[in-house]
């Protein structure tokens, strides 16, 4: 099974991109619609990966000018694939292109230490988004370890 990993602005790709993050975010994960859209979508850059068969959208992810990675979002059936580390790939591939020297994600509390592996740093102290802890979590572009696999990340 093959996938077209694609940069997208959200007025071309609304559609495709709301319905990937519905399913994660909305349905999954419960997080309120209101709260799940924002007006960081108009501005931000987005990542969309599609099955190269069916031609559906399978997987998202955004960073915005300020090097902030967010709503990276797999459909549930497509997530032992490590179509999530094709969409982080893109999103750095975009940081790079806007030459960001750091990126950061805000991270749920649970998955800090995994992002130590790859070289992120917390930053800041913990704080509550949508009803769930986070920590701030950022490190320089030049200095991210190869994954073979990244957490999701509202």
């Amino acid at each position: 099974m093959s996938f077209s990993v694609s940069r997208v602005k959200w007025e071309q790709a609304a559609s495709l991109l709301r319905d990937v993050r519905e399913k994660v975010f909305i349905c999954e994960w419960r997080i309120p619609r209101k709260i799940e859209f924002d007006r960081k979508d108009h501005y931000a850059f987005h990542v969309l990966v599609c099955d190269d068969m069916t031609q559906e959208p399978v997987a998202t992810g955004r960073i915005l000018s300020t090097g902030e990675i967010s709503r990276i979002a797999v459909l549930m059936s497509f997530r032992k694939r490590n179509i999530d580390r094709e969409v982080v790939k893109g999103l750095l591939a975009i940081a790079k292109d806007l030459k960001l020297d750091e990126v950061f994600i805000y991270s749920p509390l649970e998955d800090v230490e995994y992002f130590r592996k790859f070289n992120f740093i917390s930053a800041g102290a913990v704080f509550m988004e949508a009803g769930m802890p986070r920590q701030r979590m950022a490190c320089a572009v030049a200095d991210i370890k190869k994954s073979t696999r990244f957490a999701f990340n509202h």
